[in-house]
C-alpha cells in the first residue's frame, strides 16, 4: 500500500482535531485515496502540555523548522495561526518542493499575492480550505463547483462567535456583555474576544474570499469592519417589528470594474436565508450569473468541523502526489498573472438602506432638527419609532429610524451632526440593511 507523509506543524485546537480525524477515519480515507496517509515528524512550541490525541514520541519536535526540512515530509500542514514564523515556514516549505495546507486566514489576508504566486513558481498546492467558515467546503465549491460562473456577490455570516451571541441576545433579551460573559465561560468566546467581536476576524475571512472570488488583492486591513459591542436588546427587538433579524455580515458585490466590501451589523429580511442561521452556525450566500443564488451552511469553528476541512485539503494535495498531476487547480481560482484584477472600492463608496438608532431630549421639534441634517445629507426617512418618555436622570428617549438608500460616508457624516447636537444623548448607533432581492 502506498503512503503519502505529512508533518503537521502546531498541536492546538485545530491541529488535535485533524489528528483525531486522521487516526479515526485512517480506514476510510486509505479507501477513498488508495493510500495511507502518515504523520511522520509534528512539532508543538510545549510538548508536555495534554492532549487529547497521542503521537509517537520519536516524530514530535519543539521546533517547526525540523518539520519543514524533513526529507520524508511530502505536505506540511500549518496550524500554529499569525504572521511569523507562519509565513516564513510556508514560503520555505514551497521553495523545498513540499504542498501546504493552512487555516490561517490572518495570513492569507495579509500575504494573499506573495503565498499564491510563490506556490504557483514552485508548482505546488497550497490548501486553505479551512480558513474560511469552518467545516463547509466553501473554497473547494468557488474554485471547482461555480469555475464556470461570474460571481456578482458573496455575503456571509461567517464568525461563530458574533451570531452566538447575538442569537442569545435576540431569544433572551440579554445585554451584550452578560451574554458574552457566559460565552467565554463555555468557551465560545476567547479570554480576549476582540478580535471576534470587533469584527476583525470577520474581514481576514472576507479578504481571503474576495481575493478568490473576484480575482481583487486585497488586505483585511483595507476593508471596512464594524464589531457586535453596541448592539442593544433594543436593537434586537426594533429590527424584529420592522421584520428582521439582526446578524454580523461579510459581504463582497462586484459593482462594474470595482469590488465593495465591508463587515457590518445588518438587519436581514426575515425571509432571507441568512435571517435563519443561528448560534455558533455559517452560511455564505453566493450570488452568479448562471446558478443565481446558493446558500453554503454548516458549522463554521471548532477542532472537528476546521479539521475536516483541513483533512480534506490534505487529501486532495495527495491525490495530486499520487496522480502526478501537482498544481492542478490553481490556488488563487485562476492562472496567477493571467485575467484582470480589480480595484477594491472604500466601503464609503457603498450604498445600502439604513437603520439608525439615537437617544434624545423629549422636545419640540427634535425630530424635524434630525430630519433636517438627514435631507442636508441627502438622506430620506422611510420610517421612524419614538419609545416611551425621558427618564427622570435625563437619558433621553430611544428614536430608531429606517432610511432610504443613502451613501455610508454621508450617513457617517449626518450621525456625526447628529450627535454634535445639544438634545442628542450619547453616540447613535447604526447598521446596514441587506436588500431583500
Amino acid at each position: 500500500m502506498k503512503a503519502v507523509n505529512i508533518g503537521l506543524v502546531g498541536l492546538g485546537t485545530i491541529g488535535c482535531g485533524t489528528v483525531d480525524i486522521l487516526q479515526r477515519n485512517r480506514s476510510v480515507l486509505k479507501d477513498r485515496l488508495g493510500a495511507s496517509i502518515d504523520i511522520v515528524r509534528a512539532s508543538d512550541i510545549d510538548l508536555k502540555r495534554p492532549r487529547p490525541v497521542e503521537l509517537p514520541a520519536r516524530i514530535l519536535t519543539p521546533d517547526a523548522w525540523e518539520v519543514i526540512r524533513d526529507p520524508e515530509v511530502q505536505i506540511m500542514v500549518e496550524l500554529i495561526g499569525g504572521i511569523e514564523p507562519a509565513r516564513s515556514l510556508i514560503l520555505e516549505a514551497f521553495d523545498r518542493g513540499k504542498h501546504v495546507v493552512t487555516a490561517n486566514k490572518a495570513l492569507l489576508s495579509t500575504h494573499w499575492s506573495e503565498l499564491v504566486s510563490k506556490a504557483d513558481d514552485r508548482g505546488v498546492t497550497l490548501g486553505f480550505e479551512g480558513s474560511v467558515a469552518g467545516g463547509i467546503p466553501l473554497i473547494r465549491a468557488i474554485k471547482v463547483g461555480l469555475v464556470a460562473n461570474r460571481i456578482r456577490s458573496v455575503t456571509g455570516i461567517i464568525n461563530g462567535t458574533c451570531n452566538y451571541i447575538l442569537t442569545r441576545m435576540h431569544r433572551e433579551g440579554r445585554p451584550f456583555p452578560e451574554i458574552l460573559g457566559e460565552a467565554q465561560a463555555m468557551g465560545y468566546a476567547e479570554a480576549d474576544p476582540a478580535l471576534d467581536v470587533e469584527g476583525v476576524d470577520a474581514a481576514q475571512k472576507l479578504a481571503v474570499l474576495v481575493n478568490l472570488c473576484f480575482n481583487s488583492p486585497v488586505s483585511h486591513a483595507d476593508i471596512l469592519h464594524r464589531g457586535i459591542t453596541e448592539i442593544t436588546p433594543l436593537d434586537l427587538e426594533m429590527a424584529e417589528e420592522f421584520g428582521f433579524r439582526v446578524k454580523l455580515l461579510a459581504s463582497a458585490t462586484q459593482v462594474e470594474d470595482e469590488v465593495e466590501a465591508w463587515v457590518y451589523p445588518a438587519l436581514v429580511p426575515e425571509g432571507h436565508p441568512l435571517a435563519t442561521v443561528d448560534g455558533v452556525f455559517n452560511a455564505v450566500y453566493i450570488e452568479d450569473d448562471n446558478l443565481g443564488p446558493s446558500l453554503y451552511y454548516g458549522r463554521g469553528a471548532g477542532d472537528l468541523p476546521t479539521g475536516s476541512a483541513v483533512v480534506a485539503d490534505i487529501v486532495s494535495c495527495a491525490r495530486d502526489i499520487l496522480s502526478g498531476a501537482v498544481a492542478r487547480l490553481p490556488v488563487g481560482g485562476q492562472r496567477h498573472g493571467l485575467g484582470s484584477q480589480k480595484r477594491v472600492s472604500l466601503s464609503d463608496d457603498t450604498r445600502s438602506e439604513f437603520y439608525v438608532r439615537m437617544s434624545a431630549a423629549d422636545r419640540p421639534g427634535v425630530l424635524s432638527t434630525i430630519a433636517g441634517i438627514l435631507g442636508r445629507n441627502e438622506i430620506s426617512i422611510a420610517s421612524v419609532i419614538q419609545r416611551g418618555r425621558e427618564s427622570a436622570q435625563g437619558e433621553g428617549v430611544p428614536i430608531v429610524m429606517i432610511t432610504h438608500e443613502a451613501s455610508y460616508s454621508r450617513m457617517m457624516t449626518a450621525i456625526g451632526e447628529i450627535d454634535d447636537q445639544e438634545v442628542v444623548v450619547g453616540n447613535s448607533f447604526s447598521m446596514r440593511i441587506l436588500r431583500s432581492d
